[in-house]
């Protein structure tokens, strides 16, 4: 049956069954005595019930009323209850926030915030799925990304952290001196990661830009930059690596470079979030953290 009656008279009702008092309610609800009597005596009509005894020195509950009462308090008492913990989401620091990052490059550059995050708000929980598949972080209920390069999602906020690039290594016991240009890679054995393909190649003294297929000669596939990047170590291939993990293991002597002028461009790092009107603290908080590490 539909309901033909407002539920803010029934609030009105609530109250003054709690109070037992008209004048206690109207002060509680910060309205006048005359429109709280008027509103339950709407109520009452719309319902086609007597739910209060009124005299001129208290308020009592019709037996039909005190039933109507035990049913419908609760809820009220359950919305006050929601709207105190949205309040609390709103201007405390404390809850869940859901993150989502590729595995390796967010272990790499944010796992020192996460940590220092946490200590710093004690009260505030992150809920981290790493993985390197694009997953709807909609859909996921996803508070705040994580994406190489730059996806165009609606109604979403991009902020870009950082830049890599991704250069080609080999073992340093290996020779590669006759490789002069990205198409002779066919002939190299090569270890793949799957969401790094193509081989987005640009030569940094004459612009020539070359996208390299690898689709021959391909020891190891994996889905994992840093299975990858242990392989070509081990020298099971050469392999397309970011600069953030080559250049050490370049350093230490582990691999080597070859074709050094040519690299990938710019590969952006960047945050994504919703518009931050009306967010939680926490989420804002989050944000905020993330943006000052990175200045």
């Amino acid at each position: 049956m539909k309901a033909n009656y407002s539920l803010d008279d029934l609030r009105c009702f609530c109250t003054v069954a709690k109070l037992a008092s008209f004048k206690k309610a109207a002060e509680s609800l910060n309205m006048p005595l005359s429109t709280l009597s008027r509103r339950i005596k709407q109520l009452e009509e719309d319902l086609q019930l007597r739910l209060l005894n009124r005299d001129a020195h208290r308020v009592t509950l019709t037996h039909t009323g005190g039933q109507y009462y035990q049913r419908s308090y609760p809820l009220f008492d359950e919305l006050n209850d929601v709207g105190q913990d949205l309040h609390q989401e709103k201007h405390q620091p404390k809850g869940k926030i859901i993150i989502t990052a590729p595995i390796y490059s967010g272990k790499q550059f944010l796992r020192s915030v996460f940590y220092e995050f946490l200590l710093a708000y004690p009260e505030i929980q992150l809920d981290l799925r790493f993985s390197n598949t694009l997953i709807d972080i909609e859909e996921q209920g996803i508070d705040i990304a994580f994406r190489v390069r730059n996806p165009t999602i609606d109604n979403w906020v991009i902020r870009q952290l950082k830049t890599t690039r991704n250069i080609l290594c080999g073992h340093p016991e290996k020779s590669f001196k006759h490789i002069k240009h990205p198409d002779q890679l066919t002939e190299l054995p090569k270890v793949i990661c799957s969401h790094l393909s193509p081989w987005q190649l640009e030569n940094q003294l004459t612009g020539e830009k070359y996208n390299y297929h690898p689709n021959h000669l391909i020891r190891l596939e994996v889905d994992e930059i840093e299975m990858m990047t242990h392989a070509v170590e081990k020298g099971l291939g050469v392999g397309y690596i970011p600069d953030y993990l080559a250049l050490p293991l370049i350093k230490a002597g582990k691999i080597k470079r070859l074709l050094p002028d040519w690299q990938s461009e710019k590969q952006p790092f960047s945050m994504l979030y919703r518009d931050r009107d009306n967010m939680p603290l926490r989420v804002r908080l989050f944000i905020d953290y993330v943006l000052k590490h990175f200045t």
